[in-house]
């Protein structure tokens, strides 16, 4: 076959695809909100502004009637194949993230006290994973345990882990330091972790606070962040930063 007509082959057998590229975008123009459109035409020649504008921007285009919640997604230059490349963390955010955290503590004898005086919702031991196991309920948003009492939660690590709430050494939440841990959680401390694609999806406040608290919050988050490039990673790090409200555009600021 000449380089022409294998020119013309390919070229045919593109256009469908390039065609159902295009009516699948349109589509989804046509299904997004009057709103989400307006929002999105008074960003337009905003490519890549400074954290503050950014921060303004986001204020002025969260129109939802509830007070809609703040996310940072972060796309990281890692290769997410490598298991050394993976990033996983906390950060105690300076004003929290505008939601309250019900913590439960598995522990025994004087660490149950020390529990519930640092704010403990819910605090127990072998009673508490007896009630879980029979219910099958978890009413708490992070679980704490002691070293000690995590061969017994064995009994309930089917109903935990699925849920997210299995204290884990890599967030912290297995610990001697009960207070500190739990201190931490009740006033803002949250977890993150990459996704599958290299990205870092983090809740940083509400629409409605002062702009002054939502930067620092970010600030706070990629200060941490920007620390934890993995040695084996190679090239810019940090690659984009993107704000948004909830049903809210992405607004791309810089460091």
């Amino acid at each position: 076959m000449s380089r022409n007509n294998q020119e013309t082959r390919n070229s045919e057998q593109e256009t469908p695809s390039r065609l159902f590229t295009a009516h699948c975008s349109l589509l989804t123009e046509r299904m997004r909100s009057k709103r989400y459109q307006a929002t999105t035409k008074a960003l337009q020649g905003s490519k890549i502004v400074p954290l503050a504008e950014g921060v303004q921007a986001l204020k002025k285009t969260s129109t939802v009637k509830f007070d809609a919640s703040v996310e940072v997604h972060v796309r990281l230059g890692i290769d997410t194949s490598h298991s050394d490349q993976l990033v996983r963390s906390s950060v105690t955010l300076p004003h929290g993230t505008g939601k309250t955290k019900r913590v439960a503590v598995f522990a025994l004898g004087a660490d149950q006290e020390t529990a519930t005086q640092s704010g403990a919702d819910l605090v127990g031991g072998e009673e508490l994973i007896a009630i879980i196991k029979t219910t099958g309920k978890c009413d708490f948003d992070v679980a704490v345990a002691t070293p000690t009492m995590m061969p017994k939660l064995a009994g309930i690590a089917k109903i935990l882990g699925p849920k997210g709430l299995m204290p884990s050494p890599k967030n912290e939440t297995i610990t001697t330091n009960i207070a500190k841990i739990v201190g931490e959680l009740k006033k803002g401390r949250v977890a993150f972790k990459t996704d599958t694609t290299g990205n870092v999806h983090v809740m940083v406040g509400k629409a409605s606070w002062e702009e002054s608290k939502i930067t620092e919050n970010i600030q706070a988050f990629l200060n941490v962040l920007t620390k934890l490039k993995p040695s084996s990673s190679k090239g810019v790090f940090i690659q984009s930063v993107t704000l948004c409200s909830t049903m809210g555009p992405g607004i791309r600021v810089s460091l």
